[in-house]
């Protein structure tokens, strides 16, 4: 496996690479946003350790020009202990995979591997269902021609079902992609957004494109409703 590494951290970039090596893989590293960019687009890499935080273009920034690029060589994301919106937003940008930091080395070294066994799927930068289009690097979205303003948190939620449309999603699998695995509060608060969601992306036109489905959670359908 041949593995670019972007992290601006020369001591912890250097151990990554000397461990990656150890394990078999051939690395590339740069130490920021712009040589990073440049290496993905002249090279073949099996996968990429991306980190958020970078000189002169951040992570997002580099996901989500490649995407634009239709590079899509898998990407992991490197992100802070308590960034569940940077994990969401990478997520939205385009990355396969986000570990926090500190981080195990053998977790590292497994989900390459697991990336890198399913290959570099297309995918498209922005996400529809019918005439429901989101914009995940921008967070907007649009009904037709109909600009919808949403929060933060429901967009993550909206672009969340977004990406499972035509399958149903759980309230845990909400909560824990949502807000966060160690989220401990309300439960129901999941419901409360659903309702939001539904008086600005639905009810205005006419829709029911969320769907409860009892006992097992949400469905956004595929065609938008």
């Amino acid at each position: 496996m041949r593995v670019l590494v972007v992290d601006d951290e020369k001591r912890f970039a250097g151990t990554l690479r000397a461990g990656l090596t150890a394990e078999g893989f051939t690395v590339d590293v740069a130490a920021d946003g712009v040589d990073g960019l440049w290496l993905a687009r002249e090279n073949t890499y099996d996968a990429i350790v991306l980190d958020l935080m970078l000189p002169r273009l951040n992570g997002y920034q580099v996901c989500a020009t490649l995407r634009e690029e239709r590079n899509w060589t898998p990407i992991i994301m490197l992100t802070a202990k308590d960034g569940e919106w940077d994990q969401v937003e990478g997520l939205d940008t385009g990355a396969d995979d986000y570990l926090t930091k500190p981080f195990s080395f053998p977790v590292l070294v497994a989900r390459l591997r697991a990336i890198a066994r399913r290959g570099a799927r297309e995918r498209p930068v922005d996400i529809t269902a019918g005439d429901l289009r989101l914009d995940p690097a921008a967070r907007r979205v649009w009904r037709g021609d109909v600009e919808v303003e949403l929060t933060a948190r429901e967009f993550a939620l909206l672009s969340h079902l977004a990406r499972h449309r035509g399958d149903v999603v759980s309230k845990r699998d909400i909560l824990d992609t949502v807000w966060g695995f160690d989220f401990d509060g309300d439960p129901n608060i999941v419901e409360v957004y659903i309702r939001h969601l539904r008086i600005k992306i639905d009810r205005p036109f006419g829709r029911e494109a969320i769907a409860t489905v009892r006992g097992a959670g949400y469905r956004l359908a595929s065609d938008g409703g």
